[in-house]
């Protein structure tokens, strides 16, 4: 499922693959259902290729939305990312994911990690249990890392 949601530079909010065409692929708003064309020249990755930073190794993203969906019981996360403080956004990352790098993992960084997660959840996209044993499936065939660092 995260494979099919993407996140384009320079446009807030998250994306649902709908189709590919010629150097360009067609992507709906998860937010407002609006479909428009996103382009090649634009920079745009997929919530599966994403990892967090750790003091010991990247964790993908996947790892880290399992955490905050178990965390907050499926729900949405309740904190208010524009006026929570640096050390209370730093405080609920590291529920979630104990050991995350605190000087490679940015404030901005975890804020979109939230409003993702609450995108998400209310877009009704929560399955990343399955999304993680597909991708488990797909790393036996091919062994390779590469997520994008957060």
């Amino acid at each position: 499922m995260l494979k099919t949601i993407l996140s384009i530079s320079g446009k807030p909010g998250l994306y649902k693959l709908i189709s590919q065409g010629k150097n360009m692929l067609i992507v709906e708003s998860l937010v407002d259902k609006k479909r428009f064309p996103a382009y090649g020249n634009e920079k745009i990755i997929s919530l599966g290729d994403i990892a967090m930073y750790t003091d010991a190794e990247e964790v993908p993203l996947k790892d880290v939305l399992l955490s905050m969906k178990k965390k907050e019981n499926g729900a949405a996360v309740a904190l208010d990312v524009k006026k929570a403080s640096v050390k209370e956004l730093q405080a609920y990352l590291a529920e979630v994911l104990p050991n995350f790098d605190r000087d490679r993992v940015y404030v901005s960084d975890i804020k979109k990690l939230i409003s993702w997660y609450n995108l998400l959840v209310a877009s009704g996209m929560t399955d990343f249990e399955e999304a993680s044993e597909a991708v488990a499936e797909e790393t036996k065939e091919a062994p390779q890392n590469n997520y994008t660092p957060f």
